[in-house]
């Protein structure tokens, strides 16, 4: 180092350590100047080895290397051009996911013919892919698109430790998902997982995902490096005991531990569940004939197990790029000063937050009840700026010439609706729920009152819910004749539940 250090750099940097780490009671910095090149840095030694601890020693020696070594201009500064393009790239693919993940927690929380056992699970992993999004991902693409991290110390950890969590509890839940699929399937007479129990792993999951990312919470730090040009950066890192990356070997073991355990091991038993899962879905033979109803629940289970196979496939392709060029990154140091490393990491990290968009989209391809949801909530938005364009002056004049037009057309449709209803009540009744008929309903005709409570129970096409969506009709017949109709879902035990209106 003296051979190829400036004498005076050497000095200046010798006495800068020495204010930083407050040793003026044991160096005079007036005699640093008579002391030559091997006095120096035997003296810069002994102030790294009188350091308390070994963290200590690190920043030390990050701050001496700074010095002596300092870069002459700031890397990592895209042009604004490039900048502006990724922003659009990450803004679209975080509206996607905060919306859409938005709208499956209201879906499920706001509908309780939603509130199945598998969609408590889909809940889960809405609720972690949301939180990746808003308190991860926008705060990490500013800081990989600008080199700098400027939220603080405090929101490095905060950052780092939602970033762990919300990656492990998405895998853990897929994992929770497929055992329950392969339960239902391969083991129907077992006994199914109940809401309770299913609470019970979802809150054992996020727990098991806040220990796996502890670390972050004790090691997370951040540095400003200065330049020859007087421009600074921060960066967000983690300071392990050893150093940090590249050279710690902590640091390469917690993430090797991470990509172990969230997704080489996940990815081998869903692997494994799924497969068994298609062999009895797909490639065993019952003996005899299947009746319609068997036929239509093989049809169901098949359509929920594709839905969560491209779920876990598109996580596997979505993370899989990324971990790998953290994984060569580690062993090729170089690659973190080539000309195109920064598009490179955005590229592989767009890709795999990018997960946390595409299930909704899954959601609303793969399932009916989930499509007919998200398609009432964007009818809803569509109607809304429709209004507000309508409010306009011109408008009303418009409104007020066709409104002989929606009259008419309200006729019609109060018409059809008392067809469809005349249909229904002649129509053949099927049964998928138990029937649980009441007093009135055991009645004979004509004892007590002239009056006789008759129910059926039509069910809908199976669209791969766990919790099918049945037709009550009611027919009070009497003086006067009424038909009421009801729907109705069936509860985990398969016991009709009466829906209101606003849980369609």
């Amino acid at each position: 180092m003296s051979e190829i250090v400036d004498t005076e750099l050497l000095v200046n940097c010798t006495i800068l350590a020495v204010r930083r780490f407050e040793l003026n009671s044991i160096v005079n910095t007036t005699l640093l100047g008579s002391l030559n090149r091997t006095e120096v840095v035997s003296l810069l030694s002994s102030i790294i080895d009188n350091r308390d601890n070994l963290e200590s020693i690190n920043e030390a020696k990050d701050f001496l290397t700074e010095c002596l070594f300092p870069s002459p201009t700031r890397p990592y500064e895209l042009p604004w051009e490039q900048k502006t393009i990724w922003a659009i790239i990450f803004g679209l693919m975080m509206f996607v996911a905060i919306a859409g993940n938005g709208i499956v927690l209201w879906i499920v929380t706001g509908h309780r013919s939603m509130r199945t056992v598998t969609n408590y699970f889909l809940l889960n992993l809405s609720i972690a892919d949301l939180l990746m999004s808003s308190l991860n991902c926008v705060f990490n693409f500013i800081f990989m698109l600008n080199s700098d991290w400027p939220f603080g110390s405090i929101y490095c950890t905060i950052n780092n430790f939602v970033a762990n969590v919300t990656v492990s509890t998405s895998v853990f839940t897929l994992v929770a998902i497929s055992f329950d699929r392969y339960i239902a399937i391969v083991h129907p007479l077992k006994r199914r997982t109940s809401r309770r129990k299913v609470r019970i792993i979802l809150v054992l999951i996020w727990a098991l995902s806040c220990v796996l990312s502890a670390p972050c919470l004790l090691y997370s730090s951040i540095m400003t490096k200065h330049y020859y040009n007087g421009k600074s950066r921060t960066v967000c890192f983690m300071m392990w005991p050893d150093g940090r990356y590249p050279t710690s070997m902590a640091d390469y073991a917690y993430n090797l531990i991470i990509l172990v355990l969230t997704y080489g091991i996940p990815m081998i038993v869903m692997l494994i569940c799924y497969s068994l899962m298609g062999r009895v879905l797909w490639g065993s033979r019952s003996i005899g004939e299947n009746t319609d109803r068997q036929m239509e629940s093989m049809k169901s289970k098949r359509k929920v197990v594709r839905m969560f196979i491209a779920i876990v496939s598109i996580f596997a392709i979505c993370w899989l790029p990324y971990h790998l060029f953290f994984i060569y990154a580690y062993h090729n140091n170089q690659v973190a000063s080539t000309k195109y490393v920064q598009h490179m990491y955005l590229g592989f990290y767009w890709l795999a937050m990018s997960n946390a968009m595409v299930n909704p989209l899954i959601y609303y391809w793969m399932n009916k009840r989930f499509r007919m949801y998200f398609q009432r909530i964007i009818c809803c938005c569509c109607v809304g700026l429709t209004r507000h364009r309508f409010d306009s002056p011109k408008s009303r004049l418009t409104n007020k010439n066709s409104s002989h037009r929606h009259t008419r057309a309200e006729t019609k449709s109060q018409w059809k609706r008392s067809t469809m209803e005349t249909q229904i009540q002649q129509a053949p009744v099927t049964s998928s729920c138990r029937e649980q008929r009441s007093a009135q309903q055991q009645q004979p005709p004509g004892s007590g009152t002239n009056r006789a409570a008759v129910e059926c129970i039509m069910e809908r096409p199976a669209d791969g819910s766990s919790s099918p969506l049945c037709l009550s009709i009611n027919n009070s017949i009497g003086e006067r004749q009424r038909v009421k109709i009801k729907y109705i879902s069936c509860d985990e035990d398969n016991n009709p539940v009466e829906l209101s209106p606003k849980q369609l």
